[in-house]
């Protein structure tokens, strides 16, 4: 599966942003999706993934109530809309896919897209 990010950039405090990972290769219809974020200095976070199989969401508390995840397996795409923007959010957003529905270790994303940077300045 090659994974490819779009919609980044610089936004103020309190602005919105939309990412979206496009797909290619393999329908992601049977991976669980995630959206990771890697700030300087700090490891490659998971922020939100969605089930292959429900379409059931999860979040990180940090962003919990302010970003939502989607996806759409006919366009072969997934989605972050990210609202109520803080200056913690900044860093490399990352789409990732992973074979096993039920895996919440990090170490189960083995599809990776090259990241599109999100600055949220004050």
């Amino acid at each position: 599966v090659q994974l490819v990010e779009s919609g980044g950039g610089l936004v103020q405090v309190g602005g919105s942003l939309s990412l979206s990972c496009a797909a290619s290769g393999r329908n992601i219809g049977n991976y669980r999706m995630g959206w990771f974020r890697q700030s300087p200095g700090d490891a490659r976070e998971l922020k939100a993934s969605v089930s292959s199989s429900d379409g059931t969401t999860d979040y990180a508390a940090s962003v919990k109530g302010r970003f939502t995840i989607s996806r759409d397996d006919v366009k072969n795409m997934l989605y972050l809309q990210m609202n109520s923007l803080k200056p913690e959010d900044t860093g490399v957003y990352y789409c990732a896919a992973a074979p096993d529905d039920y895996c919440s270790d990090n170490r189960c994303y083995i599809y990776w897209g090259q990241g599109t940077q999100v600055t949220v300045s004050s």
